[in-house]
């Protein structure tokens, strides 16, 4: 979503992409909440635009967003880390792909092992991305975050950090956020004071966004209502829908192997799209990319995927459209890698 659902963030509001401790799933409310929101004069404009613009009752509106908290930890979350602190693969991916994720990760394919069959049947999109992508947000639901939505939303919609380089940006997707977290709890009758999720307010087993609750969440076990809460059918169901809106090709690798030719290699091409895949097979190697086997098959586009490793050299594969369609959940590389490697280890670790 999530993110989702980036910059506009992905489905689930990508939390610290590279290095940072991985808070989105596992964050505790560890700071108590500051002030209220019932006297900013930026927060009953807020909640009068939205109660117009939603048709919601407006008193509603204005109690509802009066009882938001700023919470510091929220604002310190989204901190950029410090410069100079080196991105490394190979921390990150430690924090994902282990034994305790791994274990929950068999278990659960067990448990809804026909769910996942459906949902592959009907998307394309594979269970062992399904399943990486759910270990790496919530522990299949281990971990769901323990702010509520409501004050996540409001502290970021109305105190984003101004160091932040993109602070104006980001507090206005945060608004629009909040608005869809009110108008949702309204027309469901969900108490918005009792939803808990993230730091950045995604909510339930795949950490969706209230955008991407309303776009792309489905009912996926039949029961009338969209639950990402306490339905993981619908959580299967929905994070599959997510990557088919996202152009998921089914049968398609998400990343090749490849090497350098020295000789021929222009970096500075190559990493210009960052993750788009924008080269053809031609191009990718007439750039100094030595590609072999299956990669020398594909039809369609790549992309120079860079893995930082701290001091060490970095890591690099050939990411395609697939790769990038789970960069699309949350844009960072470094989760797109984890959720496709957690995954594998999951069906590895499947009894046969």
């Amino acid at each position: 979503m999530l993110l989702v659902a980036a910059c506009a963030l992905p489905v689930s509001a990508t939390a610290a992409k590279h290095n940072k401790k991985p808070a989105r799933g596992a964050s505790s409310q560890t700071s108590v909440p500051g002030p209220s929101y019932s006297q900013r004069l930026d927060a009953l404009q807020a909640a009068e635009d939205i109660a117009q613009r939603q048709h919601l009752d407006r008193d509603w509106v204005r109690q509802t967003l009066g009882q938001a908290n700023y919470v510091a930890a929220i604002a310190k979350a989204v901190t950029p880390p410090a410069v100079g602190v080196a991105k490394n693969w190979q921390l990150y991916r430690s924090r994902f792909v282990e034994p305790l994720r791994i274990r929950a990760g068999v278990a659960f394919w067990l448990a809804h092992r026909d769910t996942l069959q459906r949902a592959e049947r009907e998307t394309g999109v594979p269970a062992d991305i399904m399943v990486g992508i759910l270990g790496v947000e919530t522990i299949y639901g281990q971990q769901t975050g323990n702010f509520r939505v409501l004050d996540a939303l409001a502290t970021l919609a109305f105190d984003f950090p101004a160091s932040h380089p993109r602070a104006v940006e980001r507090s206005a997707y945060f608004k629009t956020e909040l608005e869809q977290f009110l108008s949702w709890t309204f027309s469901s009758g969900r108490d918005p004071l009792a939803l808990k999720g993230s730091y950045a307010g995604a909510m339930g087993l795949p950490q969706f966004m209230p955008s991407s609750w309303a776009r792309y969440a489905v009912d996926f076990d039949g029961d009338g209502v969209v639950d990402l809460l306490g339905s993981p059918a619908d959580a299967i169901g929905s994070v599959a829908n997510y990557l088919k809106t996202f152009n998921w090709q089914p049968g398609l690798a998400t990343h090749f192997p490849l090497e350098f030719d020295a000789s021929k290699l222009d970096m500075t091409t190559l990493m210009a799209p960052d993750i788009l895949p924008t080269f053809s097979v031609e191009n990718f190697q007439a750039k100094g990319v030595v590609l072999s086997g299956e990669a020398l098959k594909h039809t369609g586009k790549l992309a120079l995927i860079e893995l930082q490793n701290g001091d060490a050299a970095p890591s690099y594969v050939a990411g395609t459209d697939n790769f990038y369609a789970i960069t699309r959940y949350n844009w960072s590389s470094y989760y797109a890698m984890a959720v496709i490697e957690l995954g594998q280890a999951v069906a590895q670790a499947m009894p046969h």
